[in-house]
Protein backbone atom coordinates (compact mmCIF):
# COMPACT_ATOMS: atom_id res chain seq x y z
CA UNK A 1 0.00 0.00 0.00
CA UNK A 2 1.11 3.54 -0.56
CA UNK A 3 2.09 5.64 2.40
CA UNK A 4 1.06 9.75 1.65
CA UNK A 5 2.65 9.61 5.29
CA UNK A 6 5.36 7.38 6.15
CA UNK A 7 4.53 4.64 9.11
CA UNK A 8 5.67 5.98 12.62
CA UNK A 9 7.37 3.86 15.70
CA UNK A 10 3.80 2.38 15.95
CA UNK A 11 3.02 1.68 12.69
CA UNK A 12 0.49 4.40 12.02
CA UNK A 13 0.73 6.04 8.75
CA UNK A 14 -1.67 7.91 6.16
CA UNK A 15 -2.78 6.39 3.04
CA UNK A 16 -3.20 7.90 -0.85
CA UNK A 17 -7.10 8.52 0.25
CA UNK A 18 -5.88 10.75 3.52
CA UNK A 19 -6.68 7.89 5.57
CA UNK A 20 -5.04 7.16 8.79
CA UNK A 21 -4.25 3.42 8.84
CA UNK A 22 -2.47 0.88 11.34
CA UNK A 23 -0.12 -2.33 10.19
CA UNK A 24 -1.03 -5.42 11.46
CA UNK A 25 2.68 -6.07 12.14
CA UNK A 26 3.16 -3.39 14.47
CA UNK A 27 0.09 -4.13 16.43
CA UNK A 28 1.33 -7.47 17.27
CA UNK A 29 4.75 -6.51 18.16
CA UNK A 30 2.96 -3.56 21.05
CA UNK A 31 0.19 -6.11 22.18
CA UNK A 32 2.93 -8.98 22.44
CA UNK A 33 0.88 -11.23 19.99
CA UNK A 34 2.02 -13.63 17.49
CA UNK A 35 1.14 -11.78 14.27
CA UNK A 36 -0.14 -15.15 12.61
CA UNK A 37 -2.78 -15.36 15.44
CA UNK A 38 -3.46 -11.28 14.55
CA UNK A 39 -3.82 -12.05 11.49
CA UNK A 40 -6.20 -14.75 12.28
CA UNK A 41 -8.58 -13.18 14.09
CA UNK A 42 -8.75 -10.26 10.94
CA UNK A 43 -9.58 -12.86 8.31
CA UNK A 44 -12.33 -14.44 11.44
CA UNK A 45 -13.81 -10.94 11.73
CA UNK A 46 -13.85 -10.45 8.37
CA UNK A 47 -15.68 -13.56 7.24
CA UNK A 48 -18.54 -13.46 5.32
CA UNK A 49 -20.35 -15.06 8.05
CA UNK A 50 -19.26 -13.16 11.14
CA UNK A 51 -21.86 -10.85 10.78
CA UNK A 52 -20.18 -6.98 9.77
CA UNK A 53 -21.16 -6.03 6.34
CA UNK A 54 -18.73 -6.27 3.20
CA UNK A 55 -18.84 -2.37 3.23
CA UNK A 56 -16.92 -1.93 6.79
CA UNK A 57 -14.57 -4.77 5.56
CA UNK A 58 -13.99 -3.19 2.40
CA UNK A 59 -13.00 0.36 4.36
CA UNK A 60 -11.20 -0.77 7.18
CA UNK A 61 -9.45 -3.67 6.71
CA UNK A 62 -6.70 -3.87 3.26
CA UNK A 63 -5.05 -7.00 2.96
CA UNK A 64 -0.77 -6.42 2.40
CA UNK A 65 2.07 -8.31 2.25
CA UNK A 66 5.58 -8.23 3.12
CA UNK A 67 8.45 -10.39 3.32
CA UNK A 68 9.13 -12.16 6.38
CA UNK A 69 12.93 -13.07 7.76
CA UNK A 70 13.09 -16.03 5.18
CA UNK A 71 12.23 -13.83 2.13
CA UNK A 72 8.98 -15.16 1.85
CA UNK A 73 5.63 -13.26 1.05
CA UNK A 74 3.42 -13.01 4.17
CA UNK A 75 0.58 -11.24 4.47
CA UNK A 76 -0.66 -8.49 6.62
CA UNK A 77 -3.48 -6.13 7.39
CA UNK A 78 -3.73 -2.52 7.22
CA UNK A 79 -6.44 -1.14 9.40
CA UNK A 80 -8.51 1.84 9.76
CA UNK A 81 -9.20 3.15 13.47
CA UNK A 82 -12.47 1.13 13.16
CA UNK A 83 -10.96 -1.66 11.94
CA UNK A 84 -8.36 -1.18 14.54
CA UNK A 85 -10.70 -0.53 17.99
CA UNK A 86 -12.75 -3.79 16.58
CA UNK A 87 -9.86 -5.79 16.59
CA UNK A 88 -8.70 -4.60 19.91
CA UNK A 89 -11.97 -4.92 21.69
CA UNK A 90 -10.79 -8.58 22.41
CA UNK A 91 -7.05 -7.81 24.01
CA UNK A 92 -7.62 -7.65 27.94
CA UNK A 93 -5.42 -6.93 30.67
CA UNK A 94 -4.33 -3.73 31.98
CA UNK A 95 -1.14 -3.47 29.14
CA UNK A 96 -3.45 -3.71 26.72
CA UNK A 97 -5.67 -1.36 27.88
CA UNK A 98 -2.51 0.77 28.27
CA UNK A 99 -1.79 0.40 24.33
CA UNK A 100 -5.64 0.72 23.43
CA UNK A 101 -5.02 4.35 25.01
CA UNK A 102 -1.56 4.95 23.44
CA UNK A 103 -2.85 4.11 19.65
CA UNK A 104 -6.10 6.00 19.81
CA UNK A 105 -4.15 9.06 20.69
CA UNK A 106 -1.85 8.11 18.15
CA UNK A 107 -4.95 8.28 15.47
CA UNK A 108 -6.14 11.41 16.73
CA UNK A 109 -2.60 12.86 16.10
CA UNK A 110 -2.47 11.02 12.38
CA UNK A 111 -5.54 12.50 11.60
CA UNK A 112 -5.15 15.96 12.87
CA UNK A 113 -1.64 15.86 10.51
CA UNK A 114 -3.93 14.78 7.84
CA UNK A 115 -6.30 17.54 8.03
CA UNK A 116 -3.45 19.94 7.98
CA UNK A 117 -1.70 18.69 5.33
CA UNK A 118 -5.01 18.28 2.87
CA UNK A 119 -5.90 22.03 3.83
CA UNK A 120 -2.23 22.84 3.04
CA UNK A 121 -2.23 21.01 -0.30
CA UNK A 122 -5.58 23.05 -1.66
CA UNK A 123 -3.69 26.31 -0.93
CA UNK A 124 0.15 25.72 -1.59
CA UNK A 125 0.20 22.53 -3.49
CA UNK A 126 4.04 23.27 -4.63
CA UNK A 127 5.37 24.55 -1.41
CA UNK A 128 3.82 21.54 0.55
CA UNK A 129 4.97 19.09 -1.73
CA UNK A 130 8.72 20.42 -1.02
CA UNK A 131 8.21 20.29 2.69
CA UNK A 132 7.73 16.64 2.16
CA UNK A 133 11.01 16.28 0.33
CA UNK A 134 12.70 18.48 3.33
CA UNK A 135 11.71 16.80 5.94
CA UNK A 136 11.60 13.24 6.23
CA UNK A 137 8.89 13.15 8.82
CA UNK A 138 7.46 16.46 8.75
CA UNK A 139 4.97 17.75 11.45
CA UNK A 140 1.50 19.16 11.21
CA UNK A 141 3.35 22.65 12.08
CA UNK A 142 5.67 22.57 9.24
CA UNK A 143 3.05 22.94 6.52
CA UNK A 144 0.41 25.33 9.01
CA UNK A 145 3.23 27.65 9.71
CA UNK A 146 4.30 28.14 6.31
CA UNK A 147 0.87 28.17 5.33
CA UNK A 148 -0.35 30.48 7.92
CA UNK A 149 3.07 33.08 7.00
CA UNK A 150 1.91 33.57 3.43
CA UNK A 151 -1.52 34.19 4.17
CA UNK A 152 -0.80 36.39 7.10
CA UNK A 153 1.61 38.10 4.30
CA UNK A 154 -0.98 38.53 1.64
CA UNK A 155 -4.51 38.91 3.49
CA UNK A 156 -3.31 40.12 6.81
CA UNK A 157 -4.70 36.92 8.83
CA UNK A 158 -4.61 32.92 8.62
CA UNK A 159 -6.92 31.06 6.26
CA UNK A 160 -8.50 30.28 9.52
CA UNK A 161 -8.89 34.01 10.48
CA UNK A 162 -10.31 34.46 6.87
CA UNK A 163 -13.24 31.69 7.05
CA UNK A 164 -14.63 33.39 10.64
CA UNK A 165 -14.51 36.50 9.15
CA UNK A 166 -16.22 35.88 5.88
CA UNK A 167 -18.70 32.72 7.27
CA UNK A 168 -17.06 30.24 5.39
CA UNK A 169 -17.40 26.61 6.17
CA UNK A 170 -14.72 24.99 8.09
CA UNK A 171 -12.16 23.12 6.39
CA UNK A 172 -13.36 24.86 2.80
CA UNK A 173 -10.31 26.32 0.90
CA UNK A 174 -10.23 30.02 0.87
CA UNK A 175 -8.90 30.10 -2.38
CA UNK A 176 -12.66 31.02 -4.28
CA UNK A 177 -13.25 33.82 -2.24
CA UNK A 178 -9.88 35.91 -2.80
CA UNK A 179 -9.50 38.30 -5.63
CA UNK A 180 -7.36 37.74 -8.95
CA UNK A 181 -4.72 39.67 -6.94
CA UNK A 182 -4.06 37.98 -4.10
CA UNK A 183 -4.54 34.66 -5.20
CA UNK A 184 -1.44 36.19 -7.79
CA UNK A 185 0.59 36.83 -5.07
CA UNK A 186 0.52 33.93 -3.02
CA UNK A 187 0.96 32.10 -5.66
CA UNK A 188 4.15 34.08 -6.44
CA UNK A 189 5.31 34.12 -2.45
CA UNK A 190 4.87 30.48 -2.89
CA UNK A 191 6.90 29.72 -5.49
CA UNK A 192 9.04 31.95 -3.95
CA UNK A 193 9.30 30.23 -0.28
CA UNK A 194 9.81 26.73 -2.06
CA UNK A 195 13.58 28.29 -2.13
CA UNK A 196 13.83 30.58 0.85
CA UNK A 197 13.21 26.77 2.75
CA UNK A 198 16.22 25.23 1.65
CA UNK A 199 18.52 28.56 2.07
CA UNK A 200 17.03 30.09 4.84
CA UNK A 201 15.61 27.29 7.77
CA UNK A 202 14.89 29.82 10.05
CA UNK A 203 11.30 30.80 9.81
CA UNK A 204 11.85 34.41 10.45
CA UNK A 205 14.45 34.96 7.99
CA UNK A 206 11.83 33.25 5.33
CA UNK A 207 9.22 35.76 6.60
CA UNK A 208 11.43 39.12 6.50
CA UNK A 209 12.25 38.31 2.52
CA UNK A 210 8.89 37.07 1.53
CA UNK A 211 7.69 40.65 3.38
CA UNK A 212 10.30 42.63 1.46
CA UNK A 213 9.36 40.37 -1.75
CA UNK A 214 5.94 41.62 -1.72
CA UNK A 215 6.86 45.55 -0.95
CA UNK A 216 8.73 45.29 -4.28
CA UNK A 217 6.49 43.69 -5.82
CA UNK A 218 3.88 46.27 -5.15
CA UNK A 219 6.20 49.19 -6.00
CA UNK A 220 6.71 48.30 -9.03
CA UNK A 221 2.86 48.22 -10.33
Amino acid sequence: MKELIPKDEYGIFADNHDTARVDSLFVADFFEKEHKNVVREIERLTASDSGLSQEFNTLNFERITYRDSRGRTQRAYAMTRDGFVLLVMGFTGQKALKFKELYIKRFNEMEKFIKALVSARQEFPLLTANIKLLHDKPKPYHFSNECDMLNRIVLGMTAKQFRLANDIEKGKSIRPYLSKEQIDMLETLQKVDVGLLVAFPNYEDRKRHLEWYKTKLEEEK
